[in-house]
């Protein structure tokens, strides 16, 4: 099977202690999810990312589409061959960023036609585009192709948003099922090599990708059941919450979650998307969310926003300047260990690119920190293992 979800631990609050099996990789859940947009988290390397323990990490349809090419990546044995990344790997379906091109995308019911934010190209895409260019990918998870509801939005706006998102659900989830085993890449022991093209079927049990729907309807709370409902009957793999965090105030997030989750599939991974700072992300699993990603940690680091035990730190700060300590002195990173605050206030204000990678490493290190606790904290609080049966 592409994907195998098991509850081992749950709590009186929602919480759920989980193992999320992927063909590249059995991922521990709830897990923090650090954003590779072009088949990099920025200025981390792959061999660090694995060091801090990142078990799935994502990739970017839109991006990776526009460079080097989704065909130039198949041709080169799929994404995590062409990034030497082993782990597991989610892509995303591009809705969001093309949603992000307003003033150079039109949207029609077939699909969206955007120009590049590279070189003003003209691109067309519709839901089995999208999932085209994501089984070129490979990634273990894709998302289906949706349409992004800004805040704030009236009712009308996200009636159309909603009608269109669960009509391009339809049609991802039908072209991916009819299409996703058509190329086939998997790691064999002896190297990455091209499998023999295989056709979906009843009984194929071999696929190797798996996709998610995305529950949208903007702040309206009968607008996001419907969707949510929609999508379950439609029987995904998994499910995501989108179009949050996208200005809205966070209790009115908050609110949306709560909504939804109890609408999904208790036996299926749960995945919100977009999300957030460090106690955001804490609270959301303990509400029982599975899965989040987020490209607060490196761009935070890179402008030199520090998370640590004792609160969020401007590493640029004058008062840094001749201190000797660790970024934060309860955490055991490799920065941590190795670095001062003045160190890498230096390396900010000279402009080194050393300066984002450590900085991010510290970042993405606290995150991951953050779910391992909340993992081990679910399983202590939970008073009996969970059976999915």
């Amino acid at each position: 099977m592409a994907l195998e979800f098991n509850i081992l631990a749950a709590s009186e609050a929602g919480g759920r202690r989980g193992e999320l099996r992927l063909p590249h990789r059995t991922v521990q859940t709830p897990v923090f999810m650090p954003v590779g947009t072009a088949g990099t988290v920025k200025a981390v390397p792959q061999d660090v990312l694995e060091t801090l323990g990142a078990e799935i990490i994502l990739g970017n349809t839109y991006h990776l589409y526009l460079r080097p090419g989704h065909e130039t990546i198949r041709r080169m044995g799929g994404l995590h061959k062409f990034i030497s990344w082993p782990r597991a790997m989610l892509t995303d379906s591009g809705g969001f960023q093309v949603f992000s091109l307003s003033q150079l995308r039109k949207v029609t019911d077939e699909g969206v036609r955007f120009r590049s934010h590279l070189d003003g190209s003209s691109h067309f895409f519709t839901p089995e585009h999208s999932m085209d260019v994501q089984i070129a990918l490979g990634a273990d998870i894709a998302m289906a192709f949706d349409e992004c509801t800004e805040y704030p939005a009236d009712r009308n706006r996200a009636e159309e948003s909603l009608r269109l998102t669960m009509a391009w659900a339809r049609r991802s989830l039908d072209h991916f099922r009819a299409h996703r085993d058509e190329v086939v890449w998997r790691e064999k022991l002896d190297g990455r090599v091209p499998q023999v093209p295989r056709t979906w079927g009843p009984g194929n049990e071999s696929h190797t990708q798996s996709l998610f729907g995305i529950v949208q309807g903007g702040t309206y709370k009968d607008l996001r059941r419907e969707s949510a409902e929609r999508l379950v009957e439609m029987d995904f793999d998994g499910y995501a919450i989108g179009g949050l965090s996208v200005g809205e105030p966070r209790e009115l997030t908050m609110e949306t979650i709560a909504e939804v989750l109890p609408l999904l599939p208790a036996d299926k991974p749960r995945y919100l998307m977009g999300v957030g700072y460090p106690d955001e992300i804490e609270q959301y699993a303990r509400l029982g969310v599975d899965m989040m990603d987020c490209v607060l940690p490196t761009r935070a680091a890179r402008h030199g926003l520090l998370f640590t035990s004792e609160g969020r730190i401007n590493i640029k700060g004058k008062i840094y300047a001749e201190d000797q300590g660790p970024p934060d002195p309860n955490c055991s990173c490799m920065v941590c260990r190795r670095y001062t605050r003045a160190y890498l206030r230096h390396l900010m204000h000279s402009g080194e690119a050393l300066s984002g990678t450590l900085n991010s490493i510290h970042n993405l290190a606290f995150y991951l920190a953050i779910m391992s606790r909340v993992r081990e904290s679910l399983h202590a609080e939970s008073s009996a293992p969970v059976s999915n049966h």
